[in-house]
């Protein structure tokens, strides 16, 4: 196979476009590749888990550099001749009558019949000293990618709000949990009886800053060392693109995400979505199966029509033309 990834052409009317090369970008870009659509990724190279060195939790790669995983994912899809790549920034798109136009670092533009929105998310953190530069490392927001490597030690919970409470609920099966409620957690009897039955602590001085790896230093002088920490930020759409397009949006405990139906089809017609953008939750794994979905998803579309959103994915035996599919 080719393994060179051609630039992108403005003359060129793609079957489908992917804004975004990371997990659930370049898994969507693969189901296309494959179905030897012709298919453009736009990739500007943030992926949201960029902080920490491994990847847990995804079969087959389980703690291994998340950055390799995603370097390998992006040689398999560039393989492709089918496939091109522009490393840049998706600015905006719209709808022109049956295709998009996206621009492209707020130039070139390039046309497409399909979009799949990989866009991503980011995580606005709780305004703690010493906390951004540990994120990813010492502090983590998912105890399923890193409970484990814990080793069952001392693990202390950031409050930034109420979701905390389920944070610390959940912790003690990776270890000894301490909640720092920090002022901005407030908890009724019920939560105290609960935390306290799951043998979680509470400690309510307010939080000054982390130190060391994981130092939790308190207003009062303590210094808890703990083994690592969890916490949870708002998290913010890193584009503007579904916004534009009109896509509906969904509102998570964390923040907004884009609605959308089993086929991973927002509420825009052939316009798909997957990844952090599209789900209140996520993973590596969760991502990378979105991918696939979208991709297929966009796929059909293409060989069977644009549906209704919230459509069945099995088409009917009489199905419309093919639609967005020139030659």
């Amino acid at each position: 196979m080719n393994t060179t990834q051609p630039a992108p052409s403005a003359t060129t009317h793609y079957d489908a476009i992917v804004i975004g090369g990371s997990y659930a970008g370049l898994s969507a870009a693969l189901q296309l590749a494959r179905a030897r659509r012709r298919i453009l990724v736009v990739d500007a190279g943030q992926r949201r888990n960029r902080y920490a060195a491994n990847s847990h939790g995804f079969l087959t790669r389980d703690g291994q550099p998340a950055a390799d995983i995603a370097a390998e994912g992006r040689a398999n899809v560039a393989a492709y001749p089918n496939v091109a790549w522009h490393d840049g920034t998706a600015t905006s798109a719209r709808q022109d009558g049956d295709a998009f136009v996206v621009e492209l670092d707020g130039a070139a533009t390039v046309r497409a019949a399909r979009l799949v929105l990989a866009t991503g998310v980011r995580d606005d953190l709780p305004p703690i000293d010493g906390l951004a530069e540990r994120w990813g490392k010492s502090v983590f927001h998912c105890p399923y990618c890193h409970g484990y490597e814990l080793n069952e030690g001392r693990i202390g919970v950031l409050a930034s709000g109420p979701l905390s409470v389920h944070q610390a609920q959940m912790l003690p099966h990776w270890g000894q949990v301490t909640l720092f409620t920090n002022g901005v957690c407030p908890l009724d009897d019920a939560q105290r009886a609960d935390l306290q039955a799951r043998g979680v602590e509470v400690d309510e001085t307010p939080v000054r800053r982390l130190d060391n790896v994981a130092t939790v230093v308190l207003e009062d002088g303590r210094q808890e060392i703990m083994t690592g920490l969890f916490t949870y930020g708002r998290v913010h759409m890193t584009s503007p693109i579904a916004e534009q397009l009109g896509c509906a949006f969904e509102q998570g405990p964390l923040g907004p995400f884009i609605r959308t139906d089993d086929s991973r089809q927002t509420t825009v017609p052939a316009v798909f979505a997957a990844g952090d953008a599209m789900r209140a939750a996520s993973s590596v794994t969760l991502s990378v199966a979105d991918g696939a979905m979208a991709g297929v998803g966009a796929h059909r579309s293409l060989l069977f029509g644009v549906t209704p959103f919230a459509a069945p994915m099995m088409p009917g035996a009489a199905s419309p033309a093919p639609a967005g599919t020139r030659e």
